[in-house]
Parts: C-alpha cells; sequence; structure tokens
C-alpha cells in the first residue's frame, strides 16, 4: 500500500482538499493490483478551507501523519506568502530527509519553497502567481507554464480541481500510463454520476497486468484489434495450446483471451470517443466490433451507458474543467 498524506494548512481550497481522495481512490478501485491509502492531517492553527463557501473538517492526524507517509501533498493555502510555521516546516524536511516524495499544488508550493527544499530545483504553481513566486524565492526555477513539474523528489502543479494533473503524474509514475489514463476517464465520470448510480461505475474495469509470460502476445492482439482475431489464432501466435493458453489468461489476467480482447476493444473505443470525432461507424470497424449495432451492444454491457451518451459526459465534464483552469489562470 501507498500512503499519501495530504498536509492542509488554514483556507486549503476545499476542491484541493478533496481531489487527491477523489483521483487515488479510483485508481485503486478500478485496478486490482493498486493500493492507495489518502490521509488527510491537519497542520497546527487549521481551521477551516477557504473559497466562497469555506467549511470545517475533522481529522484525527496532524503533523504526524505525515511520520509513515510515501507521499505528501501540499495544497494550497490562504497565508501562501507568509513563512510556514516551523513545525510544518521541519515536517517537510523530515519527509525528505528520509526519501519522501512530495508534491505541491498550486500556492502549495510556496509553502514547500519556504522550506529551502526546492532551491535549486524546477517547480511550478498556479499561472497567475509565477512571476511572484520568483520574486520570493529566487533560487527556485519557476516554470511559467504551469504543468507538472518533477525535479527529483518534488512534483509540482498549477492543478485545476485539487491538481488532478499531479495526482495523475504521480499514478503514472507508479502504475505507468494506462493506469492513469483510465484513471482519468473514471474520475471525470464519477463526478458526473447520477444519482441512480451513486458509483460511479460508467466505465469497463481496468485490465489487470500479465507477469509478463503473456506479453508478447497481448501486445500483438492490441495491435491487431480492427482484425477478426480468433482464439486459434491467438493460441498460434503464442504457441501454446488453446487451453493452456486459455487457463494461463485466466490465471494472469482473471479474464479468458476473448474476453480480454474485448474488454481491450471496448477501451480503445472509449479512448477514440474521448480524442477524435470519428464517427460510431468508424469506431466500430478501427475496434474490430464490426457494426455500430455490435459497439453499441458491447459497449453498453461493459459500461452501462452508449457511447453517445459516454462521448458527451466525457467531452462536457473536460470543457468545464478547461474552462475553470483559464478562470483561474486569468484570476487577479
Amino acid at each position: 500500500m501507498s500512503l499519501i498524506a495530504v498536509l492542509v494548512l488554514d483556507g486549503v481550497p476545499g476542491h484541493q482538499l478533496t481531489t487527491p481522495g477523489l483521483v487515488f481512490t479510483a485508481a485503486a478501485r478500478h485496478h486490482a493490483w493498486v493500493d492507495y491509502d489518502v490521509r488527510i492531517c491537519a497542520a497546527p492553527g487549521f481551521e477551516s478551507t477557504g473559497g466562497l463557501a469555506p467549511f470545517r473538517i475533522e481529522t484525527p492526524w496532524g503533523l504526524e501523519g505525515l511520520e509513515d507517509a510515501d507521499t505528501v501533498l501540499l495544497p494550497g493555502c490562504a497565508g501562501f506568502r507568509d513563512e510556514p510555521a516551523p513545525a510544518v516546516a521541519d515536517a517537510l524536511r523530515a519527509a525528505a530527509a528520509r526519501g519522501c516524495r512530495i508534491g505541491a499544488v498550486g500556492t502549495g508550493t510556496f509553502v514547500l519553497a519556504a522550506t529551502g527544499l526546492l532551491d535549486g530545483r524546477r517547480a511550478a504553481t498556479s499561472r497567475r502567481h509565477t512571476e511572484e513566486l520568483a520574486r520570493l524565492h529566487p533560487r527556485v526555477e519557476v516554470d511559467p507554464d504551469g504543468a507538472v513539474v518533477s525535479h527529483g523528489p518534488f512534483h509540482s502543479a498549477a492543478g485545476v480541481l485539487g491538481g488532478i494533473d499531479l495526482c495523475l503524474h504521480l499514478i503514472t509514475v507508479d502504475h505507468g500510463e494506462s493506469v492513469a489514463i483510465e484513471t482519468e476517464r473514471q474520475a471525470f465520470l464519477q463526478l458526473h454520476a447520477s444519482a441512480d448510480d451513486p458509483t460511479g461505475d460508467v466505465a469497463a474495469t481496468a485490465l489487470a497486468p500479465s507477469d509478463g509470460s503473456l506479453d508478447e502476445a497481448i501486445r500483438w492482439m492490441e495491435a491487431n484489434l480492427q482484425h477478426s482475431l480468433t482464439l486459434a489464432e491467438i493460441a498460434d501466435r503464442t504457441g501454446l495450446g488453446i487451453r493452456t493458453l486459455t487457463r494461463r489468461f485466466r490465471t494472469e489476467t482473471g479474464l479468458s483471451p476473448l474476453q480480454y480482447l474485448l474488454r481491450a476493444r471496448i477501451q480503445l473505443a472509449q479512448r477514440l470517443l474521448e480524442r477524435t470525432d470519428d464517427p460510431i461507424e468508424r469506431i466500430a470497424a478501427r475496434t474490430g466490433l464490426g457494426t455500430p449495432a455490435n459497439l453499441r451492444h458491447h459497449f453498453h454491457r461493459c459500461t452501462g451507458t452508449t457511447p453517445g451518451i459516454y462521448r458527451t459526459t466525457f467531452r462536457s465534464l473536460a470543457a468545464a474543467l478547461t474552462w475553470a483552469e483559464r478562470e483561474e489562470a486569468d484570476r487577479p
């Protein structure tokens, strides 16, 4: 298990407080081999969140909650221009000294920079604060783009919705790009889950990795999804008998070869719906599902929704996040 400690200071933006839990929980929930535990740790003096609708929280963890964490995340706070409390600075330095990974979101980078841990390193903050960060902490090399920046064990980002990009970056480092892509999808759709679907389970279950012995066969299958692959052809590719192939697939992935193939096709369909304007007919052909009717049938069975609704939902959420990020960048 990887323990994520979110260190909150007074006036933390509410969305930055909650997003790490949303993202890391989505990663663990939809990937059986991924295990994260998110812990909210309140710094001394913490009273409530900031923003238009502040609220109070109670947490059993203070700074001691950082002591066994694998990753510490620093959201923004109200007094980010001030020197952090000595206890906070000491706790962050102690975490860094024992090799803990530390991430900062938005103005949280100011707090991390004030400890001296970012001296001589690259870092990012909210776009409207980049010049101020460079002025207050001239030893920090500030990235003006506000994208995710990594330098050694330190990671930082501008971070709309509490640094979702930073959380996904850390998941990529831990488990690879495919897990991060699926987590992004699940997190977006979970935000849009209806009252009738409180779990937010509206995307296909993630494919489990094999232990390596099936890697070549899986890469070949995924590179040839547009073709009508048969179980015999897959077996020939691996040099295994059909029974042996099926048994090994079930042991290593939890699915039969054809079930794995179908899930891979559905996940490709999801990516095409998200990132292209291809019509359903072309997506059906590119995924090897053949006809639009066949695509709609299997897509609905695996995801609980239709391709059209999926595309509209994902894009509306992506557009909303892009708009929010522009608003944050333009705010004086």
